[in-house]
């Protein structure tokens, strides 16, 4: 509902919500929530909700930690999952400090100011994102088995799809909330799945896919089962991925500016894409954020090298085959477990740096790299190998910092310092990764 806060206010009383969830996300795409009652909303409009930043990871310390929810009225949403009489409606927030000024780590906040920066260079980013994730069967407590729910493979259909009723309920929800699904189907793995929504502006997106999250993890424990967002679940089976399709149309028009193979590109969209090229080893570490997100690289689909091709899977970037309003680059590095707010702001930055650059496009990598021998791969930059490599690429440049700045990085990268150690210090590297990641992502 894009709505001012007078006609959300209408809506609520007219609507028998109850109950009010003000929702946001820290600095690693964990997402948080107050509920309010719904009589409590207008005063949240007006003076925000304030709630102890100390206690959310990355956010402030004991000495200043009162920090407001102010909530955005066009994101209001009733949570279909959630049992009537007394509805629940959720909003997405920003957050503001005691004087009122933008809290400077809010993700989503940041993401608002690259577009901003987009809009005034003459360009609107939309961006949709095709999310995969697992589904396993619970025990008798309700807690996730490891076990996959079938044993389906790609575009399976029934009986080898068990999960075909799970999806069909989601996108119906998602249809409830305002976010239309395109496509939906089984994925490779056993037990995995694959939803993607439509194209939106960048905001929306990131907005969309958290509450995609929200969506598929409560419908998979309605029907007694465990959704995992994890990049690499199971050892030899292929990762989940979040793959970022991204264009750009022109302010003015609304035109699009990528263009198929056969028109060939304009110069501003290779220098766009060269720039995200160009800067994603030093963003892996939020697009890939967790010492698992490692193990999915360099099989399956998913990419280990810094390159691009017209509707090659091999690589990082792919330029799919589509025409007019539908054609853009499909970057495929991130995965489900980045915080989108950060990871949209990161790959947009870039690729406006690569057209004030003026960056030009490398030569297309028209080969297999999962085949590829040395001759070709030996030519290309890797992407970071580990969550250690990572960290070491963000800090190697000023790009990240130039973006979510310099307090915001260094709590970030101290947070990801310390994984990366406890991981390196695991005597079992299968086991942290079912004890840390497999039961909260």
């Amino acid at each position: 509902m894009n709505g001012t806060a007078s006609e959300v206010l209408e809506f609520v009383k007219e609507n028998d919500v109850k109950f009010i969830r003000l929702s946001f996300c820290d600095m690693f795409g964990v997402q948080k929530n107050i509920s309010i009652m719904a009589d409590g909303l207008q005063a949240a409009f007006e003076e925000g909700v304030s709630f102890d930043a100390h206690s959310i990871r990355g956010f402030r310390d004991v000495t200043e930690s009162d920090l407001f929810l102010t909530p955005d009225p066009s994101t209001l949403a009733v949570l279909p999952w959630r049992p009537g009489p007394g509805r629940v409606a959720r909003f997405y927030c920003g957050i503001k400090t005691p004087d009122g000024a933008d809290f400077l780590h809010d993700g989503r906040g940041l993401l608002k100011r690259v577009v901003r920066r987009a809009e005034r260079m003459g360009y609107i980013c939309k961006i949709g994102a095709e999310c995969e994730f697992y589904l396993f069967k619970t025990d008798d407590d309700g807690q996730p088995s490891g076990v996959p729910f079938d044993k389906g493979g790609y575009l399976d259909a029934s009986p080898l799809d068990r999960g075909e009723d799970i999806r069909r309920e989601i996108c119906l929800t998602l249809e409830e909330m305002g976010i239309r699904p395109e496509v939906s189907h089984h994925e490779q793995g056993p037990g995995q799945n694959e939803i993607g929504f439509q194209f939106s502006d960048a905001l929306s997106c990131a907005d969309n896919f958290q509450t995609f999250k929200s969506a598929v993890k409560a419908i998979a424990a309605r029907n007694g089962l465990f959704a995992s967002f994890m990049p690499k679940p199971i050892e030899n089976a292929p990762g989940s991925g979040m793959h970022v399709n991204l264009s750009l149309a022109l302010a003015q028009d609304g035109r699009n500016i990528f263009k198929n193979a056969r028109e060939g590109h304009s110069r501003v969209a290779e220098s766009f894409i060269a720039g995200i090229l160009k800067k994603t080893p030093e963003m892996t570490v939020f697009l890939n954020p967790l010492a698992n997100s490692y193990e999915r690289f360099g099989a399956f689909d998913a990419p280990g090298y810094v390159s691009w091709s017209h509707q090659n899977r091999s690589q990082m970037v792919r330029i799919p085959a589509a025409i007019g309003e539908r054609v853009r680059m499909e970057l495929r590095s991130p995965d489900p477990s980045a915080n989108p707010y950060l990871a949209f702001a990161l790959i947009l930055a870039a690729g406006l740096d690569g057209i004030e650059s003026g960056l030009p496009l490398p030569p297309a990598v028209d080969a297999d790299l999962y085949t590829a021998d040395a001759s070709v791969t030996g030519t290309l930059a890797r992407l970071p190998e580990s969550l250690s490599e990572a960290i070491e690429a963000a800090l190697s440049g000023g790009f990240a910092e130039n973006v979510v700045g310099g307090a915001f990085l260094e709590k970030y990268i101290a947070a990801k310092k310390t994984e990366a150690a406890e991981f390196a210090a695991a005597p079992d590297k299968n086991a942290f990764y079912r004890e840390r990641y497999f039961p909260v992502v």
